[in-house]
């Protein structure tokens, strides 16, 4: 790779806002002149069908991964919770940023103690929902985050949805008029895997490149997430979610519910192991 690196990244206002503090860091480590290509994925394009229903693994990603196999560009920008657990052949997760807040957010109409409907397309986020609100009902919901807020704020379509604390914040919405902005610890609502961090793929022959440069912390827990993921052959249609702090791991699995269980070195260095002994524990092997 030359002083040029090209950045491919979704279209979308938080894509754009993710891959511009990647190419920032990249720009501040390597000295790099950093340009993004913008792609419309097929996650983008469908923007009426049900994840659920469709399979949304590889729905955001596909397109980006094609432009890199291409050669049309350096690197591509993801969300790390919608990297599929299966490598692409010649490519490479070089690594990633440093972590943002990991939780998920609930977001309610003002005025209300609680939510008796949500609006969400996330089996991970209804299942836990109703461990916290009984007696929901749901509502499916597609779109950007502003999008979203509007159609609860002003459309009504439901009285909260669930967003991740990350994105909320990489857009600098802190508040919306008409709501009101709840944190969820891990205790009540597991994220995703991989939610918070931002991925940098490239080619596997240019891995090297991005050696040191990324973020060694977020990799190691995200290591022992996707291992877990990958363990268990989690997708859009299972109700998943695994959160590795420094010394504890919070999960979610829609069989048998939100656990937590203690995390040691050992557990970081190696993480296939580790996630095997972890669903043998929850029963899950």
């Amino acid at each position: 790779m030359g002083k040029k690196l090209v950045l491919a990244t979704r279209r979308s206002p938080l894509a754009l806002a993710q891959a511009k503090l990647a190419a920032a860091h990249l720009r501040e480590r390597l000295g790099a002149e950093c340009e993004l290509l913008e792609v419309v994925t097929t996650g983008d394009r469908q923007a009426e069908w049900s994840l659920e229903e469709k399979g949304g693994k590889g729905l955001f990603t596909r397109e980006l991964e094609a432009a890199l196999l291409r050669r049309e560009a350096d690197a591509a920008v993801h969300s790390a919770k919608d990297l599929p657990g299966e490598p692409v052949p010649g490519l490479s997760t070089a690594g990633y940023l440093s972590r943002e807040d990991a939780r998920d957010v609930l977001i309610l109409r003002s005025g209300l103690d609680s939510p008796s409907s949500i609006a969400t397309g996330s089996p991970r986020r209804r299942h836990q929902a109703t461990m916290l609100f009984p007696n929901l009902e749901f509502v499916e919901i597609r779109g950007n985050v502003d999008t979203r807020l509007r159609k609860i704020a002003d459309l009504r379509v439901a009285d909260a949805t669930i967003l991740a604390a990350a994105g909320l914040r990489r857009l600098g919405i802190a508040s919306w008029p008409g709501l009101e902005f709840h944190p969820l610890d891990f205790g009540s609502m597991v994220p995703a895997v991989g939610q918070g961090a931002l991925a940098i793929q490239c080619r596997a022959a240019d891995e090297a490149a991005f050696a040191g440069i990324l973020d060694a912390p977020t990799a190691r827990v995200l290591g022992l997430e996707r291992a877990i993921q990958s363990a268990l052959g989690g997708g859009c249609h299972t109700a998943l979610g695994a959160y590795a702090a420094a010394d504890t791991l919070y999960f979610f699995h829609e069989s048998v519910g939100l656990r937590t269980t203690p995390l040691g070195d050992a557990d970081y260095a190696f993480p296939a192991a580790a996630a095997e002994r972890i669903l043998r524990r929850f029963g899950l092997r």
